[in-house]
């Protein structure tokens, strides 16, 4: 560590500038600051613990300080940190591609590399652009997605989001996207129950790709669950379905696996669960286990094929990063791939996975103000309301989520809120014991905040 914890938070506060954060309330706060991590926990300047609740923004699926990924990183370190893969190759970067199609859906066969979930959103929208230019429909650019979609905070991912909190500042700026309902049952309030809210949603989609699939590049949408919207689960059956219709309209599907994959919902990844395919795969977040920015596009050889041609075609896909495919976080996301093998990850989940709902539904579920808890898989969401028979939610200048999380700290554990929705996203490592007190501080905090 350089320097004391009370001169560290000061530098913080006068040159650090925080993402999705209020500056005034951050500095009129004491910053919490971590200087190290151990397995499931951050510990900050002063040696405090801290159960990784959120797995540090939905990342580190096998918690902190793997020795297998930190030794890939210092092997590739002895070889070359970063080379480009404009007009060259690089050996880590070819051996994640082959493993990523090996576990990706059936049928996608290429892998674009770039630098974060927003930037593989942006790699997909223009792929799907330029492939119906390729195939002579130039009228077909505009695209379909949820409402209330999150997808990143690029230019062409703001604009096929769908949260008004963080976009609508933006829309000036952006493309025009048309837009279909969410699949949530909280949200349908014309549905008695989560298959009609299914029903009902896929009908729009029916009625919107009718009307406007002459048009349409492609229907974008994260499988299954909805992250930054607060953690909304879709019903069973819509996804598949909504695949077909793409399908039967000539549609391009985009599915953004950038919070669901890497077996967040339970599957490697969330289209498995539906047995979908779609022509444009999103990843990044824990693909290299937390450690390092990375994210890619993938594609079907349909897609791919129509880039291909003469220099002079001009068919080339003009994107690029400058770190795209380093080889430094291709070391570590094929450790963290090795790991899922070796630790047989995915067969432990369902007991993880258990044990968290029947914890919730036994200490958060019932508490007066908690309109809804939502999982899927190691993804939870508690909707905080005011009153639960309205479903009326805490306005937004209260921070109820904030304040709960905030709270939390005080019982050792680390959260990250989406306005009135306490988020928690442990790492895939999790322990029954650390579920048990991830669930009860969370209780506690809650009925702290909400004097309940």
């Amino acid at each position: 560590m350089t320097g004391h914890p009370a001169t560290l938070a000061a530098k913080d506060k006068r040159f650090v500038w925080h993402p999705f954060t209020q500056m005034h309330d951050w500095l009129a706060s004491e910053p919490l600051v971590i200087e190290r991590a151990e397995g499931n926990y951050l510990i900050d300047t002063e040696g405090n613990r801290y159960l990784d609740g959120v797995s540090s923004l939905w990342v580190t699926v096998h918690g902190h300080r793997r020795p297998e990924i930190d030794a890939a990183i210092r092997a590739q370190l002895d070889r070359v940190a970063h080379t480009t893969l404009l007009g060259l190759a690089s050996v880590p970067s070819i051996e994640l591609a082959e493993r990523l199609v090996d576990i990706a859906p059936r049928g996608l066969s290429k892998v674009f590399y770039s630098d974060s979930g927003s930037t593989a959103v942006e790699v997909a929208l223009k792929m799907a652009y330029q492939y119906w230019l390729h195939r002579g429909q130039p009228q077909k650019r505009r695209f379909l997605a949820l409402s209330e979609a999150y997808h990143g905070d690029t230019i062409g991912a703001v604009s096929v989001g769908g949260i008004d909190l963080f976009h609508q500042v933006f829309r000036p700026l952006l493309f025009d996207a048309l837009r279909v309902p969410t699949p949530h049952w909280y949200r349908c309030h014309d549905a008695p129950d989560p298959i009609s809210c299914r029903d009902l949603c896929l009908a729009a989609l029916e009625r919107a790709l009718e009307q406007h699939a002459h048009e349409i590049a492609a229907f974008i949408l994260e499988p299954l669950v909805q992250g930054a919207a607060g953690i909304l689960t879709h019903p069973h059956g819509y996804l598949a379905q909504a695949a077909e219709l793409c399908r039967k309209h000539d549609v391009l599907l985009i599915c953004d696996e950038v919070a669901t994959g890497f077996g967040r919902t339970g599957t490697m990844f969330a289209c498995a669960q539906e047995d979908v395919t779609p022509d444009l795969l999103c990843l990044a977040k824990g693909m290299t286990g937390g450690y390092l920015p990375l994210a890619a596009t993938l594609a079907t050889d349909e897609v791919f094929a129509t880039f291909l041609g003469k220099h002079g075609d001009k068919r080339t896909f003009f994107h690029g990063h400058t770190y795209t495919g380093n080889p430094l976080a291709c070391a570590a996301a094929i450790a963290s791939l090795d790991i899922f093998t070796k630790e047989r990850v995915l067969e432990h989940l369902p007991e993880k996975i258990n044990v968290l709902g029947a914890k919730l539904q036994e200490h958060v579920a019932p508490l007066p103000h908690v309109g809804q808890v939502r999982q899927r898989g190691l993804m939870v969401g508690i909707e905080l309301v005011m009153d639960r028979s309205t479903k009326e939610p805490f306005p937004y200048e209260s921070a109820i989520g904030a304040q709960v999380c905030l709270e939390s700290r005080k019982h050792g554990v680390i959260l990250r809120p989406l306005g009135h929705v306490v988020v928690l996203m442990p790492p895939l490592s999790i322990e029954p014991s650390e579920i048990h007190h991830l669930v009860t501080s969370v209780q506690a905090s809650i009925t702290h905040v909400t004097g309940t």
